[in-house]
Parts: C-alpha cells; structure tokens; sequence
C-alpha cells in the first residue's frame, strides 16, 4: 500500500529522473510548450514555476541557481531576459497543464500539455481603427 508515499519514481533511477526533468524544462522555456504524461507535466511544473520566479528576482544567485536545473545557456538567457519581465507583475501560476482527450497509442498513458500562460498584454493585438462603412448608393 502507497500510505503516505510522495513523488513518482517513474520507473528511473534517480539521476535519469533528474536529467528528464532538466530537458523536459530546458525544452518548455524553447518551445514554449510539451507534449508529455499527466504525471510527468505535473511534476516538471514545480520545476518550471520556481525557475520563472529565480528569473523575477534576477540577480546573480538566482541565475546560479536557474543554471543547475537548465541544459542550454540560450535558454536560461531567454529565461532571465525575456520570461521574467514578462510575469514581473504576477505572483504565481506561470504553467498549465492541459489534458489532451484520449490516450497514448502505444500504452495507453494519460497525455497532456504543459505550457507557459501568455500573458495578457503580450496576448491582446493592438486595436485597429474602423473604417467608417461607405454612404449608400443611389
């Protein structure tokens, strides 16, 4: 019996399970969104929300700190220059996780979507003026 028994091993070692979710993030902040499991999104969340919250403070250790966790120093540049600032303003829940209807072919696995909230400036486009309709004719 599970009483009491927290995270998912997911059938890895753990530094295979620790290397996953480094690519997993390091992937998410490239592409903006991931196609995984249920389980996995739910777990590389956690990491994906603190990353962006050490890139809110942006200072030296905090970029230590992303660094560990990141696989590519584009991206974590990305991180701290691009994604901060853009949720400067928020104070959490920078992820989602959408469940996708039906499961993996394969195995059957729950799938779904971890991806970034755009955020709400970035998402609305820029009013256009309106032409005025022309007058009838006749």
């Amino acid at each position: 019996m599970r009483h009491k028994v927290r995270g998912r091993k997911f059938g890895r070692t753990a530094s295979h399970r620790k290397m996953m979710f480094r690519n997993m993030v390091t992937e998410l902040f490239r592409h903006e969104r991931i196609q995984t499991t249920t389980e996995k999104a739910k777990d590389a969340r956690s990491i994906a929300e603190r990353l962006i919250t050490y890139a809110k403070a942006g200072d030296l250790n905090s970029r230590r700190m992303a660094a560990r966790k990141l696989t590519d120093p584009v991206v974590l540049q990305k991180l701290f220059d691009v994604l901060g600032p853009r949720y400067a303003d928020r104070p959490g829940g920078y992820t989602r996780v959408l469940k996708l209807d039906g499961p993996r072919r394969g195995d059957n696995a729950d799938m779904a979507i971890l991806g970034r909230l755009v955020h709400r400036a970035a998402a609305r486009k820029p009013a256009q003026p309106r032409r005025e309709a022309a007058p009838p004719e006749g």
